[in-house]
């Protein structure tokens, strides 16, 4: 049977981006905390897929999914989805919304519901843990008075009571995952599409010089690419020097994708791609 792993425990919202696909939810999941360790289990041979988040409309790029692919040069993305964000405040039994006084959840989660946060619970202690599930264990076993923000079926899993329903700070609130495999591996859960999608990333040298970003996204405008997504990610121990993570519309093995994966080559220090596959359709 197929292993996919995922951010457990069960009731993620990356539990519920493996359900969405039929062919996907046949398989054996496992769950593993926190991201970077659902997505080196396929390098440690302990999955044979990993799904991770890595982009939601309110708060753009998940860090800790992008970090660990660009760590990981024999992995990559072979497969992406799309799912709708529905967060709720789930509390232990007995708790009201004024008894409210502390609040777990993901750092992700947390950053799409501020604003309930800030206007419904002002007082309330806000903690980060590592998944919207655990932060729903956690929640029901500190008892009344303590809260979480996470997924309907992990309030019903773990005995929570949901206080209020759909409270991300913006309608349409979607996360798009992406699944990973090693190097080489078919296009997964979706084999095929209308539309590909590929992802990669590029830095230094020349990055302090003026123009050299310009020059770089040059490369993709000249030859007619689309860029859905561009973003930075500092390179760590290196002050004012980035990482830039970009999103091309279309196959690696396409000529002008070919032409410009190529051309960034003699601008760069480095060049990855991180994968080419189906793009999933809008949620």
């Amino acid at each position: 049977m197929t292993r996919v792993a995922y951010l457990g425990p069960a009731g993620t919202w990356s539990e519920a981006a493996v359900l969405a696909i039929a062919a996907a939810a046949a398989a054996e999941r496992i769950p593993f905390l926190p991201i970077p360790n659902v997505i080196e289990a396929v390098a440690r041979d302990e999955a044979d897929y990993a799904v991770a988040p890595i982009q939601n409309s309110l708060e753009g790029g998940v860090n800790a999914t992008l970090d660990t692919l660009v760590r990981n040069d024999g992995l990559a993305i072979v497969g992406e989805s799309t799912i709708a964000i529905r967060h709720c405040l789930i509390a232990a039994p007995g708790t009201t919304m004024d008894g409210v006084h502390r609040v777990l959840s993901h750092p992700q989660a947390t950053a799409q519901c501020q604003a309930f946060l800030r206007k419904q619970l002002p007082a309330a202690e806000v903690l980060t843990v590592a998944s919207t599930a655990q932060a729903v264990q956690d929640a029901v076993a500190a008892g009344t008075g303590n809260a979480a923000i996470g997924t309907a079926p992990a309030a019903a899993l773990y005995g929570g009571e949901i206080l209020r329903e759909d409270i991300s700070d913006e309608a349409g609130n979607t996360t798009r995952f992406v699944w990973i495999a090693k190097v080489g591996a078919d296009p997964w859960p979706v084999p095929d599409a209308e539309r590909w999608r590929t992802s990669a990333a590029f830095w230094g040298p020349g990055d302090d010089s003026p123009g050299w970003l310009v020059s770089c996204l040059a490369e993709f405008g000249d030859r007619g690419l689309n860029m859905s997504r561009i973003e930075s990610r500092p390179r760590r121990g290196k002050l004012e020097q980035y990482r830039f993570f970009v999103d091309l519309d279309g196959r690696d093995r396409d000529p002008a994708v070919v032409g410009a994966l190529g051309a960034l080559r003699t601008r760069c220090e480095t060049v990855r791609v991180l994968g080419s596959y189906p793009a999933a359709p809008p949620a």
